[in-house]
């Protein structure tokens, strides 16, 4: 996957439609706040955003299993913004699940219960 993403790119990259909870952060990484997607693509996503923002504005995106990605809004209309990243993602990486933590390791040991009158 290249590098960078130019405009015709852009475009043309198969959307997936989906919602997903996104973090927006200001370019200096301040926090905006919350985000919802609706279509995610290597090169960027639609978004319902009820921040005032403008139109290239830089920003970055926090994106379940990526992480931060840098990103331009390239429109906003209606309560919706569109964000075209400076570096493709794997937007499949977006949608696997996320994995709880493992279990508490103790170093107590546990057997099978026992049965009665097995004793």
């Amino acid at each position: 996957m290249p590098d960078t993403i130019d405009d015709t790119s852009r475009r043309r990259a198969v959307r997936d439609s989906l919602f997903m909870a996104i973090d927006l952060l200001a370019q200096d990484r301040s926090p905006i706040g919350p985000a919802r997607v609706r279509n995610l693509s290597a090169t960027g996503l639609m978004a319902d955003c009820p921040y005032a923002l403008l139109d290239g504005e830089r920003l970055v995106v926090i994106l379940r299993g990526i992480g931060e990605v840098a990103a331009t809004i390239s429109w906003i209309a209606h309560g919706r913004i569109g964000l075209a990243f400076d570096r493709p993602i794997d937007p499949k990486a977006a949608r696997r699940p996320v994995m709880s933590a493992p279990p508490l390791q103790t170093g107590r040991t546990f057997s099978a219960p026992l049965r009665p009158g097995s004793r």
